[in-house]
């Protein structure tokens, strides 16, 4: 509904029925320098706000006279605790053909579904005011808290912290080590961010080199015992490095490997991000972020969330907004756009070329790969060919089949289908959008690698993997021919 209100400008309201809610929210405007009219059926609650020097007056507000008493209000609360005598109240104010924008107190959905067909711009429930209101109120307690608690683990227990990053890590994992070495600087110790694997993809490569975040590969670290206390972040295992936990920080639901109990644990599965929860820590640590690390923990959170496309918070959205004046604009610009790599470009151009389409889900084998990073890119790449909405790129490298996978459909959990699809037969990672998996090449084919053998490998997996992933889809017919364009 258009009111013909201009927010900014409003200076005239009328409060109708002034109950507890109704008094602080008069008090609250008066405070503000509004001009503020209140009306009330009850004589002696008028006759208290009269010596209170407020602006009140007697009258019921379910009579069809209230739409002439606020007519000259711009805007109109309607506040009672009697929610049948709200909808009476902007009944007639609507039915007087009035454009006040109207804020109404409703009691439970339906009355508020009711209230708004009546002509309510807002409607507010008081219980569902109250619980967000504790609601944040704990979170903000709970952080507190915690950030406490980090910090009287860092100060008193550690003198070298290791931060520990997910194999191969993605920029939220890399922003939020960035984040805690920071909070680990303002605390007065020594950290270092290891990761094992490979910094794969030229994004996370680009945003590694133009933020100058320093990485420490843990086979490339000579004395191991340096580090007293271990922090992972963004996961949840220390993987082979088969060291003693201190600190987990992450916002997926994670086991942790069995007898390792960190002292301090923050999982938040409510933030879709890492990056997410460590910028609310710096906030409370009330540090000034750097521009670098500003602009790494934007980028995690924009790439955690596709741009908040996907599965995003409010507290991802107010973290972003939090970081958005500190972090560099053309550096991000430069992460999103890397230039493609020759190997990159060769596996597109093979995914391309045997992509097999049944419906809108896209399966394509890109053979022999040295990259395997390069077939993430490549299935990000053909999610934009029309009528797409699912795509798997696989590929073969040190006798194992390398798989991405990446959905924009709502229907499809594409990390559930790679689990349910390889899971009892190989490692698989992911999420609804993006997923991953490993499967041992032997497994599909029984068949030793060597220059011989390289083409019969290559038709034995793209038949087993194509079958196994359409029928885990639920595509019908999977085994038809491909609509390459051939």
């Amino acid at each position: 509904m258009s009111t013909g209100v201009t927010i900014s400008s409003i200076s005239d309201y009328a409060i109708l029925g002034c109950g507890s809610v109704g008094y602080a929210v008069a008090e609250e405007l008066v405070e503000q320098g509004k001009d503020v009219s209140i009306i009330d059926r009850d004589d002696s609650r008028v006759e208290s706000l009269r010596d209170q020097d407020l602006d009140a007056k007697t009258a019921d507000i379910r009579d069809a006279e209230i739409a002439d008493l606020v007519a000259d209000r711009d805007v109109v609360l309607i506040l009672a605790s009697n929610v049948e005598s709200n909808k009476r109240a902007v009944g007639h104010i609507r039915e007087s053909g009035a454009d006040q924008f109207i804020v109404a107190r409703a009691s439970d959905p339906v009355s508020g579904d009711e209230l708004s067909e009546l002509g309510a711009d807002i409607v507010i429930n008081p219980s569902s005011v109250i619980a967000e209101s504790a609601l944040r109120a704990l979170e903000s307690g709970e952080l507190e808290y915690n950030a406490g608690k980090l910090a009287d683990l860092v100060e008193e227990t550690a003198t070298r912290l290791a931060i520990i990053t997910q194999d191969s890590p993605d920029p939220d994992s890399i922003a939020s080590a960035a984040a805690l070495q920071a909070i680990a600087t303002h605390l007065g110790v020594e950290s270092d961010i290891i990761y094992l694997g490979d910094v794969g993809h030229q994004e996370n490569r680009a945003f590694v080199n133009l933020l100058g975040i320093d990485l420490v590969q843990w086979d490339e670290v000579e004395d191991h015992s340096v580090y007293d206390t271990v922090a992972l972040v963004d996961h949840a295992t220390s993987g082979e490095m088969e060291l003693p936990v201190d600190i987990v920080i992450d916002h997926h639901e994670t086991e942790t490997e069995e007898g390792v109990e960190p002292e301090f644990v923050d999982i938040r599965p409510n933030m879709s991000s890492t990056s997410t929860i460590m910028t609310k820590y710096i906030q409370e640590f009330d540090m000034n972020v750097s521009e670098e690390v500003a602009t790494a923990l934007l980028y995690g959170i924009r790439a955690e969330t596709l741009d908040f496309k996907r599965d995003t918070t409010p507290a991802d959205l107010t973290a972003a907004a939090y970081l958005y004046p500190f972090a560099n604009h053309d550096t991000l610009e430069q992460v999103e756009s890397p230039s493609m790599s020759p190997e990159t470009l060769d596996v597109l151009a093979e995914a391309i070329t045997n992509r097999d389409v049944q419906g809108s889900h896209l399966v394509s084998n890109a053979g022999f790969v040295r990259d395997r990073e390069a077939l993430t890119q490549a299935a990000s790449h053909l999610l934009n060919l029309e009528g797409v909405t699912t795509t798997a790129v696989f590929g073969i490298a040190d006798e194992t089949i390398f798989l991405a996978g990446r959905s924009k459909d709502i229907r499809i959990n594409i990390g559930k289908v790679l689990a349910d699809a390889y899971g009892e037969i190989g490692e698989t990672a992911g999420h609804s959008t993006q997923a991953s998996a490993e499967i041992p090449l032997g497994i599909f084919t029984g068949i030793e690698i060597s220059e011989d053998t390289r083409d019969t490998l290559l038709e034995l997996t793209e038949e087993a993997v194509k079958r196994t992933l359409f029928d885990a889809m639920g595509v019908e017919g999977s085994s038809s021919e491909s609509s390459n364009g051939s």
